[in-house]
């Protein structure tokens, strides 16, 4: 037998099975779990975009009965805010001015000490030291934010500010529900930043150690580029809880909508007014009742527009390895 004929007889033994059949390399049975679990996940991605559309759809349609009677112009940059007075006026802009406040705060408060946690939990924390704190850490979140809403009003405000720092300022201040709605969304840029960081991989940091940086520069040069787009995600987040967030500047900023340029003072947010107004006396379909729908849409819209900013400049500057 040659050796042209010992290699295709080889060949043909390696495509029979015992009984002589050609083996196949794609299997025969129809695999119906398959196809149903990626029916159920294609139907979940569909559910959350339908739901997303749904909402805005609920929000836009009260809202463009509002904006007949309203100019969207003097809604937008109009400095009064008075709808349920006799003379009503419905400048948004105040409400906007307390909210860009009290998140302004939250995230100057958050972000250092979220991302300061997060490196410290990925980098520098033993393994036994980081599967105590990082639970701990994240009860946090799950204090209900009426809680944080009362701790603010009677305990940040008149102990800590007043007390402590011997600040002038009043039972409700955007600074009170700032620093409060800060330590809310902490865990959110800690555990989400901690997990973007863990994930990067260990080659990156043992290179780096050997061109002889130390293990600073390595989390700094290194580790926080590669991570930066889970980083951006988890401000992002808390951005958005921050701009959302309802109980604690419903109880602690106050309800005087006005522009204000010091924070000791009181101010209304978004997420105030409407918890304030939305009681159930407001008539369907008047004025009143459709401004709440004209607020949510500009709450949207906002959160929207910081998404995909956010987005921008993740694709921008994100490092894939």
């Amino acid at each position: 037998m040659s050796i042209t004929e010992n290699r295709g007889g080889s060949s043909d033994r390696t495509g029979l099975r015992a009984g002589g059949s050609k083996t196949s390399l794609r299997s025969s049975s129809k695999r119906y779990g398959e196809k149903l679990a990626m029916g159920v996940l294609i139907g979940a991605a569909g559910l959350s975009v339908l739901v997303t559309v749904g909402i805005f759809f609920a929000l836009l349609i009260p809202s463009i009965s509002f904006f007949r009677e309203v100019p969207v112009l003097d809604f937008l940059t109009g400095t009064r805010w008075a709808p349920t007075f006799n003379n009503p006026d419905f400048g948004v802009l105040p409400l906007i001015v307390g909210t860009a406040w009290t998140t302004l705060i939250g995230l100057v408060i958050a972000v250092p000490v979220g991302l300061g946690a997060a490196i410290y939990l990925s980098e520098y924390a033993p393994n036994r030291v980081r599967n105590v704190l990082k639970p701990i850490l994240e009860i946090l979140a799950g204090i209900p934010s009426v809680v944080y809403g009362y701790f603010a009003l009677f305990y940040v405000a008149p102990v800590v500010l007043k007390g402590w720092f011997g600040l002038e300022i009043g039972t409700f201040s955007v600074l009170s529900a700032g620093l409060v709605l800060g330590i809310m969304i902490i865990p959110t840029v800690a555990s989400l930043s901690e997990d973007s960081m863990s994930a990067v991989p260990q080659s990156l940091r043992q290179g780096s150690f050997a061109l002889g940086a130390n293990k600073m520069r390595t989390t700094m040069r290194v580790v926080f580029p590669a991570a930066i787009s889970g980083i951006t995600a988890s401000i992002v987040l808390a951005l958005s809880r921050a701009v959302g967030e309802t109980m604690i500047v419903a109880l602690a900023a106050g309800t005087r909508a006005q522009v204000t340029t010091d924070p000791r003072e009181a101010a209304q947010t978004m997420t105030g007014f409407i918890a304030q107004t939305a009681t159930g006396e407001s008539v369907p379909g008047s004025l009143g009742y459709n401004t709440l729908f004209a607020v949510g849409l500009l709450l949207f819209l906002i959160t929207l527009a910081f998404n995909i900013i956010a987005g921008i400049i993740v694709r921008r500057y994100r490092e894939v390895y």
